[in-house]
């Protein structure tokens, strides 16, 4: 049965993910601060963990980041902060999605399974997929590389995804829904989620993330890669 643990210090939004969770057919289990829910994915890993970021002790921010260093299990923070800074701080900790409460359990569960699928996704043995080249820029969806001016650029897995679907659509500009059906594989959600991950791209490939040369934006568009 898939796990989840539930890292949440309010005992009745706590009891209430858990009892939803196990109505949905998940195994599901709680932890009222960081270090309790550290321990419990330490001793027994869960398939998924969810997170607040208000915790006492440790917080959110810090719990994401000690979590993302012991293992891939996907992370979803579910708070009611919903300020785009939050979004950001807890993408970058190394969360995989971002949900505000109050939370409606067929859409934290629809995304967990997208998670997991995306997780799982193997590309099929194909050709070989040449190196998409876009002026001092290389990506390499076969490698799983990015190369700017030659030199190797970090890219999160959910980062590389996203570069990859918009370098194979080059010149074509790609909406927000569309990029979250292909990249998180949501049927909706929300387009902040788009809007952050293309933010911290251009961060590491554009020689001016301010002034993007490859990476720009269509207003009321979306999206689109163009050399």
């Amino acid at each position: 049965m898939t796990a989840v643990l539930v890292i949440e210090d309010d005992d009745r939004i706590r009891l209430a993910l858990l009892l939803a969770l196990e109505d949905e057919g998940y195994e599901a289990y709680g932890a009222a601060t960081a270090e309790e829910g550290l321990r419990a994915q330490r001793r027994s890993p869960a398939d998924y963990v969810l997170v607040d970021l208000m915790l006492p002790g440790i917080d959110g921010f810090e719990c994401i980041r000690q979590l993302r260093r012991d293992d891939d299990v996907p992370i979803v923070v579910v708070s009611a902060r919903d300020d785009t800074h939050d979004i950001v701080a807890a993408l970058e900790a190394g969360a995989d999605d971002y949900v505000v409460k109050p939370v409606a359990i067929k859409e934290l569960t629809a995304r967990l399974r997208a998670l997991r699928r995306r997780a799982r996704t193997v590309a099929p043995v194909e050709e070989p997929v040449p190196v998409l080249v876009f002026g001092e820029l290389e990506v390499s969806p076969e490698a799983g590389e990015v190369r700017r001016a030659g030199t190797p650029v970090a890219v999160t897995r959910t980062e590389f995804r996203l570069l990859c679907e918009l370098a194979e659509h080059a010149g074509r500009v790609l909406s927000r829904q569309q990029l979250l059906s292909r990249v998180w594989g949501y049927d909706s959600g929300d387009e902040r989620l788009v809007d952050v991950h293309v933010g911290r791209l251009r961060q590491k490939i554009e020689a001016d993330p301010a002034n993007p040369k490859h990476l720009v934006t269509l207003r009321g568009l979306g999206y689109k890669l163009q050399r």
